[in-house]
């Protein structure tokens, strides 16, 4: 299992996860497709969509998959899981064995953190 992939291929990521990881990451990269993400790059060790900006990471550890969203802070009422921590408005929710992913729950959350960064620019960018 590694938490810390060192590839720069995000199909690769997917592969290099396994069991219901595996399963949980092809969920969220589904989602990260149905909404229009196709920028997708490994970037701190991780698979991170980005539009203007970073909008939101899967990250594969050993115990959970990570789902985070740079203005996630911004969508919690869309999303009541998501927990603010982090720099900028980082919100993440946890996916652990036995966790379904909703798609198009998940894919409704891309959009809105895509268009935020349409909206107001990249969430990294030092004003």
């Amino acid at each position: 299992m590694r938490h810390n992939f060192r590839g720069t291929d995000p199909d690769a990521y997917e592969a290099a996860q396994t069991g219901w990881r595996r399963e949980t990451v092809v969920a969220l990269r589904q989602a990260i497709r149905k909404a229009g993400g196709d920028d997708e790059r490994i970037k701190w060790g991780h698979l991170v969509l980005f539009a203007a900006g970073p909008v939101c990471l899967v990250r594969a550890e050993e115990s959970r998959v990570i789902f985070g969203l740079w203005r996630g802070k911004r969508l919690r009422e869309l999303e009541p899981r998501l927990k603010a921590g982090g720099k900028y408005e980082l919100a993440n929710m946890s996916f652990i064995e036995g966790d379904p992913v909703d798609v198009e729950a998940m894919a409704d959350l891309v959009r809105a953190g895509m268009a935020l960064n349409l909206e107001l620019g990249d969430p990294t960018a030092r004003i």
